[in-house]
């Protein structure tokens, strides 16, 4: 089992940054893939970013792209989003995830095996 847990939200304002961590711990796979969804209220959960083990292969989904940088430090067991531009529509419960191999596009409708909490991420007008 994969534990996922997830630090770093808040309220910002709108045109800020934030950044998001998320440490992964128990047990984990030689090409483990993370990655981070969200949900914002009343809508369904939509694809943010992910990243391979390998580093060199990061997809992101189209409503971030060029606002949001996803890493990750294996040494370390953690993943990172770094948020920039904020809009208040990026308001949401954001998810870590946790995948056993890197999947490519098939996270934009598709999703990862093991999950965290959430964090909440409130951008304000």
């Amino acid at each position: 089992q994969v534990q996922l847990v997830e630090s770093g939200g808040g309220l910002v304002q709108a045109g800020g940054s934030l950044r998001l961590s998320c440490a992964a711990s128990g047990r984990t796979f030689t090409r483990q893939a993370l990655g981070w969804y969200r949900q914002a209220p009343g809508k369904e959960r939509e694809f943010v970013a992910a990243i391979s083990w390998s580093l060199d292969e990061i997809i992101y989904g189209d409503s971030v792209k060029g606002r949001f940088t996803i890493s990750r430090d294996n040494a370390n067991n953690t993943v990172y989003l770094q948020m920039n531009s904020l809009k208040p529509e990026d308001t949401a419960v954001y998810y870590c995830a946790a995948d056993r191999y890197y999947a490519g596009s098939y996270y934009l409708s598709g999703g990862m095996d093991y999950w965290g909490k959430g964090t909440l991420v409130t951008v304000s007008s």
